[in-house]
C-alpha cells in the first residue's frame, strides 16, 4: 500500500484500518482536540456533520494547503445522541437502552482540499438489536470493548446481537468508505 498525501484528523485505529482496507494510508495522523459538546437544540445529523467539519478545520489551520480528512460517528436513539461512556455503570444503561430496539448510527466525513474548500457527507445506518439478557449485557460491559467509542464496537462481540443492519458497515465502525473515497478522490487524492 502506498502512502497518500493527506492528513487524517483522528487518532482512531479503526479509521486508520478502514483507510488501509481501501489503499488510502494517510501521510500523517494528527488527532484534533476540539470541544465536542452539543449545541442547545442541535439535531444529531447537524451535530455529527459539525464535529467532522470542526475536526478537519482544526488540523487544516496548522497544515494549510494540505488535504485533511475529519470524521465523527455517533449512535442515536430517537433524537438522543449516545456519548462515550465513562464507566461500567454508564455503559450498562446504554446497553439497556439499545436492547431490543432499532437505532441509528450517523457517521460524517469531511475533506478539506488544498484550497481550503470543505466538503461534508453524512451516512446513516439503521440497526436493530436483539433483546439482550442481563447476562449478555453484563458480559458485554465487562469486555470493555466499548471503551473509547460511542455506544459499542460492532466489529467485536456485539456483532452477534445485531439482527438487522441497513446501511454502511464501515460507517458504523467509524468511517463510511464510499463517501470517504469519493471525497478524497474529488480533492485530488488517488
Amino acid at each position: 500500500m502506498s502512502v497518500k498525501n493527506f492528513i487524517l484528523a483522528s487518532g482512531s485505529p479503526q479509521r486508520k484500518a478502514l483507510l488501509a482496507q481501501i489503499g488510502f494510508e494517510p501521510s500523517q495522523i494528527v488527532p484534533a482536540d476540539i470541544d465536542e459538546r452539543e449545541k442547545k437544540g442541535e439535531k444529531p445529523s447537524a451535530y455529527v456533520k459539525r464535529m467532522a467539519l470542526e475536526k478537519a478545520l482544526k488540523i487544516s489551520e496548522s497544515f494549510p494547503n494540505q488535504v485533511v480528512l475529519g470524521a465523527d460517528t455517533v449512535v442515536v436513539v430517537g433524537t438522543k445522541i449516545l456519548h462515550k461512556s465513562k464507566n461500567d455503570e454508564e455503559q450498562t444503561k446504554v446497553m439497556k437502552l439499545l436492547s431490543g430496539k432499532a437505532h441509528k448510527v450517523l457517521s460524517a466525513v469531511c475533506v478539506i482540499d488544498k484550497n481550503g474548500k470543505a466538503s461534508v457527507r453524512l451516512n446513516s445506518t439503521r440497526i436493530s438489536m436483539k433483546r439482550l439478557s442481563e447476562e449478555e449485557i453484563d458480559d458485554y460491559v465487562k469486555s470493555h470493548e466499548w471503551v473509547g467509542c460511542c455506544g459499542y464496537k460492532i466489529e467485536g462481540k456485539l456483532a452477534c446481537y445485531v439482527n438487522k443492519m441497513i446501511g454502511s458497515y464501515s460507517g458504523v465502525v467509524g468511517l463510511p468508505l464510499f463517501e470517504t473515497k469519493n471525497l478524497l478522490v474529488g480533492a485530488g487524492i488517488k
